[in-house]
């Protein structure tokens, strides 16, 4: 793409708004920023659609949001499903109202039934939406945990995960078909309505939805009792999640639930935080010092579209909030899930806890202890989707937990992604069942631990921005990619995974076979002693990510192998 022409082109054209032009003609002397805005397309990466909300093809706004919907259109005629109709709903950032009306009506102008819900909501209730209403697709209008400057377009289909290839790139195709912004349809909200396309969804969704959740939960009289006690600290980060969290925990017989006061109303600046992620320890600034107050158990953050968990739980020893990773939240909770299945006998015999090729091998070691199964799929929750629906359709294993190490998982098939909502429940399950056997939060993990190994886990990531950033990325990857690692650290490569080119490498006798994963750009290390690491660029963001985990006899052993790993991995990439 010429960028400097396609910056012309919209300055010009009469296809643009003036307001769009004025914004273009502010910056016709920057010409770094205009090569940002307009050096590609916005493609969609593990996550869908995602960008910085401005003018410009690199960029989230009316046009990209409109050829986005009209390509998403065409394949569904082309599909001939639009009489099953499209659920659409959305977080609190900025133009996240706008763009999901604008995606309805562009999906009735074709003819297409379009179910919007009548105020923000969270991911994994659009994703039960989807398979409630028997839906062909789902969209959300996010950009997750992102910082406020950036939105989204999560693209769901009919199982309610999001797509997968080969659909992804069907879509996508479908998308860059669509020439000219005057190929979008048009049509009125008031035109939509009168014409019986256009639902507006209402609570009757939250019942639904929230019922399922509750039926889920192993151990209610239990709850109730010890919820008299239970102190938790609640926050939505200015998100969705307080759309039905709140809610549902009191009905579960929670009587001591406190939403920090100033994040519980949804806010497009995210005005409290710097970065609204429950991934971020400065995101629990305000919910620490509410928990401190009134002296909570366990601190729970949600971020914007609610499918992320964060959680800080106190040590009853030393009175300090400890803070979890996703992998050791979402494991505790599958610890706590899987054991009292286990012991109501309502485990499964084929079932399977599904993890992803970045995720602590903990997950291995717990499927292993209950003989569950445990498919490894590439990062993004939509490849766990993708194997709950083939195991669906093959009715061969049953979904028992799945999760992925960026703060998500999902306790049930009632949807396709990762669920906050859900997680807060079974955290707070989890805790009022350790609390009477006496034990914390923290202490239930420091028990898994000890009957497992000290399983520790980290990332890093390296930002790049831009179109030289974006070069920078790819040619860190290339020559990652073409050197022969034999060691890192302090740990002989075992196995070396270059799924782009599937193939994975004995690197002991030289043999090379297939990974039987879809191609990514994801470089993989199986190390000895358990360890591991592995190298991607984000899909979503201009960062290349360094993954790593170690099995460590203590937890002070654990740290500092860790550590030294992470430094490892520092000097392979720079």
């Amino acid at each position: 793409m010429d960028y400097w022409e396609e910056y012309q082109k919209w300055c010009e054209s009469p296809e643009f708004d003036e307001q769009t032009k004025t914004e273009l003609l502010g910056i016709k002397d920057n010409e770094e920023e205009i090569e940002d805005r307009f050096y590609q397309e916005l493609a969609f990466g593990t996550a869908g659609l995602r960008g910085i909300i401005g003018a410009g093809t690199n960029r989230m706004n009316q046009y990209t949001v409109g050829k986005a919907t009209q390509g998403l259109a065409n394949y569904i005629l082309e599909q001939e499903t639009q009489e099953k109709g499209v659920v659409i709903s959305y977080d609190s950032r900025k133009m996240s109202k706008e763009f999901s009306l604008q995606t309805a009506l562009i999906l009735c102008a074709n003819g297409i039934k379009a179910y919007l819900f009548e105020n923000l909501r969270p991911v994994p209730e659009l994703s039960f939406a989807v398979r409630n209403l028997k839906c062909t697709a789902g969209v959300m209008i996010t950009a997750s945990h992102n910082p406020p400057k950036y939105n989204g377009y999560k693209v769901y289909w009919d199982d309610g995960a999001q797509i997968v290839s080969p659909r992804d790139k069907e879509i996508i195709d479908k998308v860059r078909a669509v020439k000219s912004f005057h190929d979008i349809k048009q049509m009125t909200k008031e035109e939509a309505i009168k014409s019986g396309l256009l639902t507006i969804i209402g609570t009757d969704m939250d019942d639904k939805y929230l019922n399922v959740l509750k039926n889920s939960i192993l151990n209610p009289e239990m709850m109730k009792e010890q919820g008299k006690q239970l102190k938790v600290v609640y926050t939505p980060l200015h998100g969705t999640g307080n759309t039905v969290t709140e809610r549902l925990l009191k009905e579960l017989g929670l009587e001591n639930v406190y939403v920090v006061p100033e994040q519980k109303e949804p806010d497009e600046n995210f005005s409290t935080v710097d970065y609204p992620n429950p991934e971020d320890p400065k995101a629990f600034t305000l919910a620490l010092a509410l928990a401190k107050k009134v002296e909570a158990d366990v601190i729970l953050a949600t971020d914007p579209d609610a499918d992320r968990l964060g959680i800080f739980a106190k040590d009853a020893k030393t009175g300090q909030y400890m803070s979890y990773t996703g992998n050791m939240s979402a494991l505790l909770i599958a610890e706590y899930r899987i054991s009292q299945m286990k012991e109501k006998g309502i485990l499964p015999e084929n079932g399977m806890l599904i993890t992803t090729i970045v995720s602590s091998n903990l997950a291995k070691a717990i499927a292993k202890y209950y003989d569950l199964d445990c498919p490894e799929v590439l990062t993004g929750f939509k490849n766990i989707g993708a194997v709950m629906k083939k195991a669906e359709e093959n009715k061969d294993r049953t979904y028992v937990f799945g999760y992925e190490e960026s703060y998500g998982c999902l306790i049930g098939d009632y949807a396709r992604d990762k669920d906050g909502i859900a997680a807060v429940m079974a955290l707070c399950e989890a805790a009022c069942y350790y609390q009477s056997k006496n034990k914390t939060l923290w202490d239930a993990m420091n028990d898994i631990y000890e009957k497992y190994g000290y399983y520790k886990e980290d990332q890093l990531s390296i930002v790049k921005e831009g179109a030289q950033g974006a070069q920078k990325i790819k040619d860190m990857m290339t020559k990652v990619r073409n050197t022969n690692i034999e060691r890192i650290g302090n740990y002989q490569v075992l196995t070396f995974k270059d799924v782009e080119k599937d193939i994975v490498k004995n690197m002991q006798t030289g043999e090379i076979h297939k990974t039987g994963l879809p191609k990514s750009n994801v470089l993989y290390y199986e190390l000895e002693d358990d360890a591991w690491c592995c190298i991607r660029p984000s899909g979503t963001e201009p960062k290349i990510k360094l993954y790593m985990g170690i099995k460590g006899n203590s937890n002070e052993e654990a740290s500092q192998k860790l550590e030294d790993l992470k430094q490892s991995m520092l000097e392979i990439v720079q």
